[in-house]
């Protein structure tokens, strides 16, 4: 590296700081001539940056990958993108080393029983064996034998093929997709008050808040550098409310902090919409313009008054008021939320509750004024638009709309009596597994072993089939149970596009070629689809053709993106949809004409009618277990833990506990649920609700959270309630290990990754108040 000749007369004018107010390291780096990244410039033979996106979460940071002269991936440079303005967080930063890294799948694993060891096998041998099961299980018990589930971090050209796949070459009704465990709630509610499914502000409308609501959502840990939005927020002195039963990096720079009860969200915004219309401080004129539902929400929110959420919330009725008047007496306000109130057995009506309080204040479709869902997954926003959700077809299309039904048959091809009706969801598949109603499935992107609730149903589902196939760069805990494992390529292998949590649909590069004996997820379900008799309808030779198709199948939909092509995404650096034309900007603020997607135009507010969690606590189990994210690790881990320097920073889980039980930093600490129990090291801290205790989910059994969690859904989303269960806390004797990451036969797990996964402590970062101390 050699330095820009302007350096050295920048170096200059350098004051040395004082060592007694500088950070730590930061002198050093300053007499040593440190400047900022962007002075230097490369000048390596060969090196070349490939423009992309980050794989992890729906903040979608740009990114440049480091290529070297041999075609390898071998380091990241952050992006000027507007996205993320050259920030990356530690997963953007260590996602580089994924690519080439020594625990990847480069042969199709196969056994013929789970009895037996893999071994690698011929692309031949796998695939014959996989569409002779399919086969052989469909014709003995039926089209609906076999299932097949995605997942929401594929481009959504794959997620477009899987859910082509299952209904055109398996004629199934089963598929569903892993999004099911993030964004269905959201998504249940946007459609029920707007007609449309996305974020209706773009992350820029934060810099233009007077006031920010964040509910459920841990943005300082799950989505780094969307931190940076709410910052510039509060330099320009908006107010911050932060809704969470733990003070988190974000809730601690709150103005209002609502630490209250899990399971309790939709009371209390019903509580807040209360004082809201007592205290004459609903847009009136709004109202009658654009909603519909309003006198009879009015009247249930009349029997929520600050008392009586108060009580139910564990909060003081004072801090509902104050959230009331903080929201609604603002010029304008943007409310955001994430898992915190979705992941729950009333997940919709929480969303709702939301939405409720936003169209009575008259906070929708301004510049600064809105609401806004924080996408999960990489693509957990065109992961569900585009057909591989149990009920939907390409373009948000209802699979149960006879004229949707119509529409794709005439694109792909075939009679409508030939395309499946709605399936059912995830878990709902697996315990149709149990029952043997699902013989068979292909699993894609996903790792429900870790991700789902209640292992040992999940377990016993998944050991019930008769046939299992799994795609996977990695071997996860998922694939290791299964028959077959195909090695499929990463997201740097591959090119494609993903919507991220504000609809803004971006493009992925290819940077490196995938190593031999890798294939793509494209290539691998195109190549089934030829040898089940439906390979006419997959003729694609790359994700180019697929979207090419994907873009008119869901032309003149809500989720329009005809008009989104390759070229224009490399031009403009994303698009937001709905893209009706080549001509057209796209759609970065919704209803900014006061009209929602309802053929009336107007927002269908909806009465929400509070209850409590499906897995109340008891004398036995007085207390609540809620899971998360934290900033090293992401969604089932089968990618961070395997990453050193994320699992140096975060080794293990923790139980996150209140210091009124009595535990010191580190001793063993049992928690019990009516499903079982895990022995973690206490992280005490002030930052927690006494009655709360929190575990993040990223690891396996016997350290993961979600054995613990209920297996109870959303009556309407069907996603599971990881946000709330009754459990207890006892001492113990010994900490459960963490155990490592599954590998191929004849592989030993990467050492670089196993040196601190045995640390018995919490993490040394703190998390919140009082958790420094590390003895």
């Amino acid at each position: 590296m050699t330095a820009d000749p302007r350096a050295a007369a920048d170096r200059r004018t350098f004051i040395p700081l004082d060592p007694s107010l500088a950070p730590p390291g930061t002198r050093a780096f300053r007499d040593a001539g440190g400047i900022p990244a962007d002075r230097w410039h490369a000048d390596q033979n060969g090196e070349t940056l490939v423009p992309t996106h980050c794989c992890f979460c729906g903040v979608q940071c740009g990114m440049y990958l480091r290529v070297d002269h041999g075609g390898k991936v071998f380091g990241v440079e952050p992006r000027n993108h507007d996205i993320n303005r050259m920030r990356l967080c530690p997963k953007g930063i260590n996602a580089y080393q994924q690519v080439n890294h020594p625990d990847r799948l480069t042969a199709p694993l196969m056994r013929r029983s789970r009895d037996e060891e893999f071994r690698e096998v011929s692309w031949e041998e796998a695939l014959d064996f996989t569409v002779s099961e399919i086969k052989r299980i469909q014709q003995t018990y039926g089209n609906d034998a076999f299932g097949l589930l995605g997942g929401a971090s594929l481009f959504s050209e794959k997620t477009y093929l899987v859910g082509k796949f299952a209904r055109v070459a398996l004629k199934s009704r089963h598929v569903d997709y892993n999004g099911r465990l993030c964004m269905v709630s959201a998504a249940g509610a946007n459609k029920l008050a707007f007609g449309i499914d996305r974020a209706g502000n773009p992350f820029s409308d934060i810099l233009l808040t007077d006031c920010l609501l964040i509910a459920g959502s841990n943005v300082g840990e799950c989505f780094p550098v969307m931190t940076q939005y709410v910052w510039g927020a509060r330099d320009r002195g908006a107010t911050l409310i932060v809704v969470d039963p733990r003070e988190t990096a974000i809730a601690r720079t709150a103005d209002i902090h609502v630490a209250l009860k899990p399971g309790t969200d939709s009371a209390f915004f019903t509580s807040v919409l209360n004082v809201v219309i007592e205290e004459g401080l609903t847009d009136e004129k709004f109202l009658a313009d654009h909603a519909t539902g309003w006198e009879e929400l009015k009247a249930k929110a009349a029997e929520y008054p600050p008392s009586r959420a108060a009580a139910i919330c564990g909060i003081p009725a004072e801090q509902i008021v104050q959230v009331a008047r903080a929201f609604a007496r603002a010029p304008k306000a943007m409310a955001w939320h994430a898992r915190g109130i979705e992941h729950h057995s009333q997940g919709v009506e929480n969303c709702l509750s939301v939405i409720n309080l936003c169209t009575a204040t008259g906070h929708i479709g301004k510049p600064g004024a809105g609401y806004g869902t924080i996408t999960g997954q990489g693509n957990g926003q065109g992961g569900r638009e585009h057909g591989q959700k149990s009920d939907l077809l390409p373009g948000g299309r209802s699979i149960m709309n006879e004229e949707h039904r119509r529409q794709i048959c005439e694109i792909w091809g075939i009679e409508e009596s030939e395309l499946p009706p709605a399936g059912t969801s995830m878990m709902e598949m697996v315990w149709q597994m149990q029952r043997r109603e699902i013989r068979g499935l292909i699993g894609i992107c996903n790792n429900p072993f870790v991700s789902l609730p209640n292992y040992r149903v999940v377990k016993e589902g998944y050991d019930t089939t008769e046939f299992h196939a799994q795609f996977d760069f990695f071997l996860s805990e998922t694939a290791a149970n299964a028959h077959v494992v195909f090695p499929v390529t990463t997201w740097a292998e591959d090119e494609g596009v993903m919507a991220n949590a504000e609809a803004r649909v971006v493009k992925h590069n290819k940077a490196q070629d995938p190593p031999p004996g890798v294939r793509t997820d494209t290539w691998v379900i195109c190549e089934l689809a030829r040898r089940l008799g439906a390979g006419g309808k997959f003729d694609f030779p790359d994700s180019r053709s697929v979207f090419d198709e994907l873009r008119i199948a869901s032309a003149g939909t809500v989720n329009d993106y005809y008009g989104i092509t390759y070229e224009r995404l490399e031009e403009t650096g994303g698009i937001a949809w709905p893209c009706p034309a080549t001509d057209h900007p796209g759609t970065p603020r919704l209803f900014e004409d006061g009209k929602t997607y309802h053929p009336d135009g107007r927002i269908h507010l909806q009465v929400v009618e509070w209850h409590p969690p499906m897995d109340p606590y008891d004398d036995e189990h007085p207390m609540f277990l809620t899971t998360g994210r934290t900033v090293a690790h992401f969604l089932s881990g089968n990618q961070t833990r395997r990453l050193g320097a994320l699992v140096e920073r975060t080794p293990r889980p923790w139980a996150e506990i209140h210091p009124s039980h009595g535990f010191r930093n580190g001793e063993p600490v049992r928690v019990v649920t009516r499903r079982g129990s895990e022995v973690f090291p206490a992280l005490v801290t002030e930052a927690i609700r006494p009655d709360t205790v929190f575990v993040p989910y990223h690891w396996p059994v016997p350290t993961a959270a979600n054995a613990l969690t209920i297996d109870a859904l959303d009556p309407r989303s069907k996603i599971p309630e990881y946000k709330v269960c009754a459990c207890r806390i006892e001492h113990a004797e010994r900490i459960d290990e963490v155990p490592a990451p599954p590998v191929a036969p004849g592989h030993v797990a990467y050492p670089e990754t196993q040196v601190s996964r045995t640390d018995p402590l919490p993490p040394t970062a703190p998390q919140g108040r009082g958790t420094s101390e590390r003895s």
